[in-house]
This record gives structure tokens, sequence and C-alpha cells, in this order.
């Protein structure tokens, strides 16, 4: 993928990230943006949350910090921002290249299978509110992560579910945007269930 193309399925997105793991020896979120374009909101909202569900999600801290650029991403989404927008410092964040690209290579096989069973489908679900209302949702889910950092794995319930409403919104499938939400949902009672039930242990 050509920087600044915007891409237009999942292997795209993974490609496009091992491509930036395998040229870089630090993948900054700048790198991202350059190659992605800066309109490309749904990209990042699937990069992001793949980041963390890789072992690169196991580092300390990691997740949130993912979970606070998710939330300035979405936040602008929802405000029906025309081009994504994060601070110098926080596009000069970088993860190391060679464990991006293997973290991504992973990825591939799985991205085509996912490609080959999405497209055009349920188009009322792309207009607004429900695009909007997804962004709202991103940002109950990115609200969830820091608590559940706390427990083993909880914190990839809710960035899959971001994952999801991102490859949706790329891919433009009003059916997978639906589905998506609803999974948000889920991931939100999960959530919940999940740090009441570690509160009322501690």
């Amino acid at each position: 993928m050509s920087h600044g193309k915007e891409p237009e399925s999942l292997k795209d997105v993974v490609g496009g990230i091992e491509g930036l793991g395998e040229e870089k020896k630090d993948v900054t979120l700048g790198d991202a943006l350059d190659a992605f374009g800066h309109r490309s909101f749904s990209p990042l909202l699937i990069v992001l949350p793949l980041v963390e569900l890789s072992p690169l999600g196991g580092i300390p801290g990691f997740p949130t910090v993912l979970a606070i650029i998710i939330s300035l991403i979405a936040l602008q989404l929802l405000m029906g921002r025309g081009h994504v927008w994060l601070p110098d410092f926080v596009q000069s964040r970088s993860v190391d290249g060679k464990k991006l690209a293997k973290a991504m290579s992973k990825l591939n096989r799985t991205a085509e299978w996912i490609d080959r069973r999405i497209g055009d489908r349920l188009d009322w679900m792309l207009n607004n509110p429900w695009p909007k209302l997804a962004a709202l949702l991103i940002l109950m889910l990115c609200l969830s992560v820091p608590p559940l950092e706390f427990i083993p794995f909880a914190s990839s319930v809710p960035m899959l579910a971001v994952a999801c409403v991102g490859l949706a919104l790329l891919v433009r499938d009003g059916l997978l945007l639906l589905l998506a939400m609803i999974a948000g949902g889920g991931s939100m009672v999960f959530a919940i269930v999940t740090m009441l039930s570690g509160s009322a242990s501690g």
C-alpha cells in the first residue's frame, strides 16, 4: 500500500502496518497516519486495538495508553471532523518495528478470511446517527480499559469490540457495524461484571 492511500480492506490495513514494521526500526503513530492518510479514522480504530491484542498488549500500562489515543480519535469522529488530528507527543509514540511486523504477519491469513466474508450490507446503518453512536460506544469501551488492565487479558475484550467497529466503518458494512455495536454492548456488560467481581473479591 502506498503512503497516503486509504485502505479498502482489513488486509490492506494489516499489510500496511506490517510493511512499516519491516521498513522502520521504530514505528510511530505518525508513521501510520502518513501511511493511511489523515482522513482515515477507521484504519486507526483497527490498528490500535490489534496492537493491544498482540503480545505488545502485555506491557503494563500499554493498553491504557492505547485506550487514551483511541478515545481522542473516537471523539473527533463523534464531532464530525473531516480528518484525524493528534498532538505531536502522541504521534511520536512508537513501538518496535520488528515486533510489530511479526505480530501483523500472523494476522494476514485471518484478514484475508474476514475480507472474503464482509461487504456492502445494511447501508442505512452507515448514515447518521449510527456512526456517531458507534463513536460514543468506543469512548465508553475505552473508559473500561484501565481498570480491566489489572485482570489478565480482560482489556482485550473491549479492544476487540473497538476493532470490529473500525472494520465495519472501513469496509462500509452496516450489518457488521450493527453486530459490532451489539458486541460492544456485551463488552461493556463484561467489563462492569468483571470490575464488580474484582472489587467484591478484594
